[in-house]
C-alpha cells in the first residue's frame, strides 16, 4: 500500500484531502509546514509527497531537492505558467492548481504512483543486470566475450567513432544500444538504421532528408535521421551498403558535423556521435574503390570485433538458457527446461546465423515444446558434420541445403529469419553461391 505524506498549511484543505486519499486506500500522513514534513521523513518512507507551493516556513518544492528519489506533486493557488514551470525544473513531478477537481488529483497520484513504481523496478532490473552481465544482453564467458565487454566500457564515456564488426546475427546492434547506453548522450535519442533495408534510390533522403519538390514525389520537406539524431546517437548498420553519394554526405558529417539536405543549398549543424556496423570486408571494398578510403579511416578510430558464435561454444550452455528465459517471458509461456540432448544438438550446429539464429531457433522450440521440456527435434538443427566440418565451407554447403529445402515452402523473408540474416544478405549469397530464386 503506498504511503503518502500531504503538506498543506490551511487545515480545511489538508483536512479534506487526506479523507479523499485514505477513502481510495492509501495510508496518508500529514503536516502543516516544511519542519513538520521533515520529521515525519525522517520517521518513515513515503512513496509520494503531495506539497503546497507556499507554506509558513518556505516553499514546497524545497523537498523534492531535499528528498530525492520521492516524487513530488505541487499545489498552488497561483496557477501561473511561470510558476508551473519553475516548480518542474526544482523537480517537481507534477503540478495541479487549486482549487483542483477531486477526479484530476486522484488520476493525477495514480499516474505518478505508477511512473515511479515503474522506474524502481527498472532501476532494479538495470542493477540486476549489471551484476550478472556488465553489458546488457551480451551473455558469455567466452575470451573474445570478455574482450568486447571490456571494450565496450572503455569506449562508452567517450565520444568517438566506433566501428563495430562481425558476421550476421552476432548482436552488433546489441553492442551500439550498450555503448549509447552507457555513454554521456543516454539521454539523448539512439537512431538506429539499416542501410541494407532502405532502397538504393530513397537512401540518401532518408539519412539526409530532403526539401520540398526536390524530387518526384517529394512534396514536403522532410528531416533526415541523422538530424533525427542530433545531440544523440546515430547507429547505422550494415555501413558496407552505403552509396557513393550517401558515404560523400556522411562524410561530412564527420568533418564539419554538418548535413545538408537534398534538394537544398543550405547545410545544416548537427551534433551526432556515429557508431558503425558492418559483416563486409571493409578494406577489400576500398582497394575494389567501392568504399571511400577516406570514410573508412574515420570510421575506424576504434573497432569491436565480435566473434562468432561457432568460436565461442563454451558460452552456448549459459547463453541458450538466457535467451529461452527470454523467449518464455515474451512468449507468455510457463518457464520450460533444456533437455541435455538439445544442449548437445546446439554444440553440433554450425550456427551460420550465429545468435539471431540461435534466438529464432528457441523461440520456435518453446512454441513446438507446448510446456514439455525442449529436444532436439523442437530445434530443428543440422549437425556441422553434416555440412562437411567447420569454416567458410560448411557454413556454405549448410546455406545451400538449408536454402533448397525449405524455398519451396518458406518466403524469402521466412528464410532470411530462419537463417539469421536480413532478406539483401540472403539474395546476395544466393547470388554468390549460384542458388536461383524458385520461379512461380
Amino acid at each position: 500500500m503506498n504511503r503518502i505524506l500531504v503538506v498543506e498549511d490551511e487545515t480545511v484543505i489538508r483536512r479534506a484531502l487526506v479523507r479523499l486519499l485514505e477513502h481510495e486506500g492509501y495510508r496518508v500522513a500529514e503536516a502543516g509546514s516544511l519542519q513538520e514534513a521533515r520529521t515525519h521523513c525522517g520517521e518513515a518512507a513515503f512513496d509520494l509527497l503531495i506539497c503546497d507551493l507556499r507554506l509558513p516556513d518556505g516553499e514546497g518544492i524545497r523537498l523534492a531537492g531535499e528528498l530525492p528519489g520521492v516524487p513530488v506533486l505541487i499545489m498552488t493557488s497561483y496557477a501561473s505558467v511561470r510558476s508551473a514551470v519553475d516548480a518542474m525544473k526544482q523537480g517537481a513531478a507534477d503540478y495541479i492548481a487549486k482549487p483542483f477537481d477531486h477526479d484530476e488529483m486522484l488520476l493525477c497520484v495514480a499516474r505518478i504512483l505508477k511512473q515511479h513504481q515503474l522506474e524502481k523496478e527498472n532501476a532494479q532490473l538495470q542493477s540486476e543486470m549489471g551484476e550478472v552481465y556488465p553489458v546488457d544482453g551480451m551473455v558469455g564467458e567466452a575470451p573474445a566475450m570478455r574482450q568486447v565487454c571490456r571494450m565496450v566500457e572503455k569506449v562508452s564515456p567517450t565520444d568517438i567513432t566506433v566501428l563495430i564488426r562481425g558476421e550476421s546475427g552476432t548482436g552488433k546492434e546489441l553492442v551500439a544500444r550498450a555503448i549509447h547506453k552507457k555513454g554521456p548522450r543516454a539521454q539523448a535519442p539512439l537512431i538506429s538504421v539499416n542501410c541494407a533495408a532502405i532502397p538504393e534510390g530513397l537512401l540518401e533522403s532518408e539519412l539526409f532528408g530532403h526539401e520540398k519538390g526536390a524530387f518526384t514525389g517529394a512534396g514536403q520537406t522532410r528531416q533526415g535521421l541523422v538530424e533525427a539524431a542530433d545531440t544523440g546517437t546515430l547507429f547505422l548498420d550494415e555501413i558496407g551498403e552505403l552509396t557513393p553519394q550517401a558515404q560523400s554526405r556522411l562524410l561530412r558529417v564527420l568533418q564539419d558535423g554538418e548535413i545538408r539536405r537534398v534538394g537544398s543549398t543550405q547545410s545544416r549543424k548537427v551534433d551526432v556521435r556515429l557508431l558503425a556496423a558492418t559483416h563486409r570486408d571493409l578494406e577489400s571494398m576500398v582497394r575494389e574503390g567501392a568504399f571511400r578510403e577516406d570514410l573508412y579511416y574515420r570510421l575506424k578510430v576504434m573497432e569491436i570485433t565480435l566473434p562468432p558464435l561457432r568460436e565461442r561454444r563454451e558460452d552456448l550452455p549459459q547463453l541458450a538458457r538466457f535467451l529461452l528465459e527470454k523467449a518464455c517471458k515474451r512468449l507468455k509461456r510457463n518457464p520450460v527446461d533444456l533437455d541435455p540432448a538439445a544442449l548437445q544438438a546446439m554444440q553440433a550446429h554450425s550456427w551460420p546465423g550465429n545468435v539471431r539464429e540461435l534466438e529464432n531457433a528457441i523461440e520456435r522450440a518453446v512454441i513446438l515444446a507446448d510446456g514439455e521440456p525442449i529436444r532436439p527435434e523442437h530445434l530443428a538443427l543440422t549437425p556441422a558434420a553434416e555440412c562437411g566440418g567447420e569454416g567458410r565451407t560448411s557454413l556454405e554447403a549448410y546455406f545451400r541445403r538449408f536454402v533448397l529445402e525449405n524455398q519451396g515452402h518458406m518466403t524469402e523473408t521466412e528464410l532470411a529469419r530462419r537463417l539469421g540474416i536480413s532478406r539483401k544478405a540472403l539474395w546476395e549469397r544466393r547470388n554468390r553461391l549460384g542458388i536461383p530464386r524458385p520461379k512461380g
